[in-house]
């Protein structure tokens, strides 16, 4: 992990023993580091505590009526109700806390203090908490405290470093002798030295015709070749000086934005925080703090790891009702299904001709989907009904026998053709032989019966309305036919239409239809119809992923279904406007009073809150110890002195 530090300067003076007493004091364990649950935080819930709305609330009991709980406790001397008083300044030290999950996430936060004793300014304290959690373990960004003679010594590094840098020549016309350059130029080639102020582009080219030498020849034999060889070994040492002169480098990146405070007796209390992911089966996290002292780049002592200071996990997955979910189902005896193809004819035809348009195509994708149910292993085929439909185009009597007469055709066609693939399944069964001496199975007959459906207005409406090439005024003037009754006047005053020679070639040919109805029945079932339950897969893997902390996961699968689960989910994921809805609908038990003793105290509702988890202790006592371990129950209790007797 990426470490990331905090660096506090400390402007501390050099405390009076020298350095290896200091560490055979902190080497006893007499001082040290250590961790604690955060101040800020406990300060915050003790203030929380003592803070309410009301000054008593009234609550109702079956057995004992109304009575008034008031947010004060008991004077253990004098038995008298006093009202609660928060105590500031006090330094609370305890090494567990139980902290509540929140939308599949754990705040944990602890504060990491250094005694003054420890420091010195000679001294950098480096240290690293390191996070337990279930098998694993995750050093978390380390927290580095620096002591000010140590920081001068780091900044007096980088100095001197500065200094080797600023040796270093990164000018390369510095170690050429211009001077002399340009006296050679002058005495010895003075058409040349007229470029000194000519502000034209000499090529290389050009500079040897005038000199014999090239420009860079020229340079190289006025070039201090020594001093160019020194920068270059400067430079080429450039690493191994940094390495000499800056022991330890001075952290920059990834500085902590915790708040660091100063305690009044100069302790330093540095406030850490980490959101951490909930897991499957996570019960309580560990956190430790180790470290180590160094002087320069030298390390003094490896500090002992502190005690772990515990956090116990609160989660609303225990709640989970884990009872299967069953769907009850209705099985019918009986079943249907349809399809339908284009079968082309020619004009006034109705005999099937497999060698018109597409209808070899059409035809053989009929064929093969009878088949397929011929030989489904569930299913027995009883019957197939054929329907034909026409265009509008002609006598709405004569489209309509029309219709019937190819619907007739095809189901001959049909027959005859899935009956000779029966005969040759039957002879295939005879003469097979069942080795138990049964024989064959019953290959049943399919009875073929033809409908008109004359012709087929709707569909011819449902195509003009998706129709990509018609104007919306021709959409309009169809829609105006419609309202004529009589089929036939209809068509006549729809051909005097612009649009009707488009609508004639490209949307009558689709209206020629044939559809297929196939009716079919369960093999071996007797009754019409058969209840029977089966288990919900859907709402099971949300009861797993509800077990598992995954509650987004959760709240996909049970959102339908608006249970208790689901009102779990809501509350995990804080949608507790969700969570209220459901709850308020459900049988009051325990479980539920509970969920919503937890919802009333995040609305700060405290007198509902009280009630409903009063509700639920008296229903399920073991609620008693569970509101210790949800924060906002245990706000409750502290505030109003809860459950005392049975304590």
């Amino acid at each position: 992990m990426k470490q990331i530090t905090a660096v506090l300067t400390l402007l501390l003076l050099a405390i009076g023993c020298g350095t290896p007493k200091k560490i055979d004091v902190i080497r006893s364990g007499e001082i040290g580091a250590r961790l604690t649950l955060s101040e800020a935080e406990m300060q915050e819930e003790r203030q929380v505590i003592a803070s309410s709305g009301q000054e008593k609330i009234v609550l109702h009991d079956d057995k004992y009526g109304d009575f008034i709980l008031m947010n004060a406790v008991k004077d253990e001397e004098t038995g008298e109700m006093v009202a609660t008083e928060v105590l500031q300044g006090v330094v609370v030290t305890a090494y567990f806390r139980n902290v509540a999950e929140r939308r599949g996430k754990i705040d944990i936060r602890f504060d990491i203090i250094v005694p003054q004793s420890m420091q010195d300014s000679k001294w950098q304290l480096r240290f690293s908490p390191d996070m337990f959690i279930m098998q694993d373990s995750v050093r978390l960004e380390s927290v580095i405290i620096t002591g000010a003679d140590y920081r001068k010594a780091q900044l007096r590094g980088y100095e001197q470093y500065d200094r080797f840098l600023s040796t270093i020549v990164s000018d390369t016309t510095k170690f050429i002798d211009l001077r002399n350059l340009e006296l050679f130029i002058k005495r010895n080639i003075p058409e040349v030295y007229k470029f000194k102020t000519d502000s034209s582009f000499v090529s290389d080219e050009q500079f040897r015709s005038y000199y014999g030498v090239t420009e860079r020849q020229a340079v190289e034999h006025y070039t201090n070749r020594f001093a160019v060889r020194m920068n270059a070994r400067r430079r080429a040492k450039r690493d191994r000086m940094y390495a000499r002169y800056v022991k330890v480098p001075i952290e920059t990146e990834g500085i902590r934005l915790d708040t660091v405070i100063q305690a009044l007796n100069g302790d330093f209390i540095y406030q850490y925080r980490e959101i951490v992911n909930t897991r499957p089966g996570l019960r309580k996290i560990d956190v430790v703090l180790s470290g180590d002292i160094y002087e320069s780049d030298r390390k003094l002592y490896s500090m002992t790891p502190t005690p772990p200071l515990t956090f116990y996990v609160s989660s609303l997955s225990s709640f989970t009702d884990n009872t299967e979910h069953y769907l009850t189902r209705v099985i019918e005896r009986r079943a249907a299904a349809n399809t339908s193809c284009n079968v082309d004819f020619a004009i006034g035809k109705f005999q099937v001709d497999p060698t018109l348009g597409n209808n070899a195509e059409e035809l053989g994708r009929i064929r093969g989907n009878v088949f397929e149910l011929m030989n489904n292993r569930s299913f027995d085929l009883d019957s197939i009904v054929i329907s034909a439909s026409a265009s509008p185009d002609g006598k709405e009597s004569a489209n309509r026998l029309l219709s019937q007469k190819r619907a007739a055709s095809v189901a001959e066609y049909m027959e005859a053709d899935i009956g000779r693939y029966r005969d040759s399944l039957r002879r295939e069964a005879e003469a097979s032989i069942d080795l138990a001496g049964s024989g064959p199975e019953e290959i049943p007959e399919i009875r073929f019966l033809s409908r008109s459906n004359g012709e087929n207005w709707s569909l011819l409406s449902y195509l003009v309305d998706r129709d990509t090439v018609m104007s919306e005024a021709s959409k309009r003037q169809y829609i105006d036919c419609l309202e004529i009754r009589n089929v036939d006047e209809r068509e006549r005053r729809m051909q005097s239409a612009g649009y009707y020679d488009y609508m004639k070639q490209n949307l009558y040919p689709r209206l020629r239809t044939v559809r297929f109805d196939f009716y079919l029945h369960r093999k071996g079932m007797i009754r019409d119809t058969i209840h029977t339950t089966e288990l919900d897969t859907v709402y099971m893997k949300g009861v797993k992923a509800l077990r598992d902390r995954d509650y987004k996961t959760a709240l996909e699968y049970l959102r339908d279904y608006q249970d208790f689960n689901t009102a779990i989910a809501y509350v995990s994921l804080d949608y507790n406007a969700s969570a209220m809805a459901i709850l308020q609908g459900l049988e009051k038990t325990a479980k539920v009073n509970y969920m919503l003793a937890l919802l009333y105290a995040r609305k700060e509702d405290d007198a509902k809150a009280v009630q409903c988890y009063l509700d639920a202790c008296r229903e399920e006592p073991s609620y008693v110890h569970r509101g210790k371990l949800d924060p906002e129950i245990y706000v409750l209790i502290q505030r109003y002195g809860l459950n005392k007797d049975e304590d």
